[in-house]
């Protein structure tokens, strides 16, 4: 019994990159089951995370698995996913990570509790690994394993969200949003926003901007009732997104963030919205993955533009105060590790003690066969009770007894230690 987890991350994989693995959440349940048939020789069970910074396969194997079997199977797992983003998978290889057994567990352990995330602490991905592991269970790819290991990460996240100032600090990217355009543009009151899209992450950096006041804001998103919503949270005007390229040129600040699968905000458009302003400079902060905003943008004079893995390097550690938290939350993923690990070993065991069962209900059933025999011969109860009991003991002893008669040396200690611990316990 173990479980796989393999995948790449903003720490492993470029943004470009990363980009092409990406897995729209409408897709995923599609996904699960190619990749359960494409590993369907082992019957695993199968989950897939994917989110702005990750995308990542886990992978439950059924009891009484091997390892050499378990390890085969991150080949496959590879080129599955290499092949999903049109890649080869020699170069996946160099841009992902592979984890089995207790390390997996660490590794969703601490992504759940937004330990491995670009910003510290930041909430999103625990609503994203659960809508993950939805999509499993609808597939029909969630086993007894990978439902155990995820039931557990979310304990975790909790406690190490409610114990620990983890979270504290996941603001740290819509705040450093914020940072930007002020170093750009001296007074935010003067400017006007427009913010693409409608999902947490534009909703928390909306709500920063929000607090500088700035002269307008604006909300354009692909359902018009999920923008309506935060437009009026916020107090913005609301655009469709149809007319996104015409209205660009009336906004000094661009900040998006989608789901879309091919930019949005491509370079053409841009180049007419600075001509419309006559070269009055834009500050652009795509936050998606794959990009909302064609890369070439950034060539352009009188353009900032930032991406998501731009905007995570300004953001600045928080010095003591985070590396305690830190601390405190990796002992809480410790722990959580620590029991996941002895469930997996007692789930391991479970092959071994059915055997033991059978063997043992085997000897049973054939030694009543034997009295009943002997009963119906009209033999002595007793008798027949004193052979029964005694063959069932001789059974039980065997094959220890023969282990102590022909082990010797360190061998035969080891035999001598097990067999009291089995057997005379109450003489240790």
């Amino acid at each position: 019994m173990t479980v796989l987890a393999l995948g790449l991350n903003h720490g492993s994989a470029p943004l470009d990159l990363r980009g092409r693995f990406a897995i729209p959440m409408e897709a995923l349940g599609r996904s699960v089951q190619g990749l359960r048939q494409h590993l369907a020789q082992a019957q695993p069970e199968v989950a897939i995370l994917s989110t702005c910074n990750r995308t990542e396969l886990y992978v439950g194997l059924p009891t009484g698995a091997c390892p050499r079997h378990a390890m085969a199977l991150a080949e496959p797992a590879i080129e599955w996913l290499a092949a999903h983003g049109g890649t080869q998978a020699a170069e996946l290889r160099t841009h992902s990570y592979f984890r089995e057994g207790a390390e997996a567990a660490r590794h969703a352990f601490r992504v759940a509790a937004g330990l491995d995330s670009m910003v510290l602490g930041e909430p999103q991905i625990l609503g994203q690994m659960k809508a993950a592991v939805r999509e499993a269970h609808s597939a029909g790819a969630l086993g007894t394993t990978l439902h155990q290991m995820f039931q557990r990460s979310f304990a975790v996240a909790k406690e190490v969200r409610t114990r620990t100032e983890i979270g504290a600090h996941a603001v740290s990217l819509a705040a450093a949003a914020v940072r930007l355009a002020q170093q750009l543009f001296d007074d935010l009151a003067q400017r006007r926003v427009l913010f693409v899209g409608a999902g947490e992450m534009i909703d928390l950096v909306a709500t920063h901007f929000a607090a500088q006041k700035p002269l307008q804001m604006t909300v354009a998103n692909r359902s018009a009732e999920r923008g309506r919503e935060l437009a009026e949270r916020l107090g913005a005007a609301q655009l469709p997104l149809a007319e996104l390229g015409q209205a660009l040129a009336g906004f000094d600040i661009v900040i998006s963030c989608t789901a879309s699968s091919l930019p949005l905000i491509g370079l053409g458009a841009v180049e007419r919205a600075l001509k419309a302003r006559k070269r009055r400079p834009m500050l652009m902060i795509d936050l998606a993955v794959p990009r909302d905003i064609e890369p070439e943008v950034a060539q352009l004079d009188d353009i900032y533009l930032y991406t998501v893995d731009d905007l995570a390097q300004q953001v600045q550690a928080n010095g003591e105060r985070r590396q305690a938290a830190v601390a405190h939350a990796e002992a809480i993923v410790n722990a959580g590790v620590d029991s996941f690990a002895q469930w997996l070993e007692q789930r391991a065991s479970v092959p071994l003690i059915q055997a033991l069962h059978k063997q043992t209900e085997d000897w049973r059933q054939a030694e009543l066969a034997k009295a009943r025999r002997a009963l119906a011969k009209g033999q002595d109860v007793d008798a027949v009770m004193e052979t029964l009991s005694a063959a069932l003991t001789r059974k039980l002893l065997h094959g220890a007894l023969s282990e102590l008669h022909g082990s010797a040396g360190e061998a035969h200690r080891q035999w001598v230690a097990s067999v009291q611990r089995l057997f005379l316990r109450d003489s240790v």
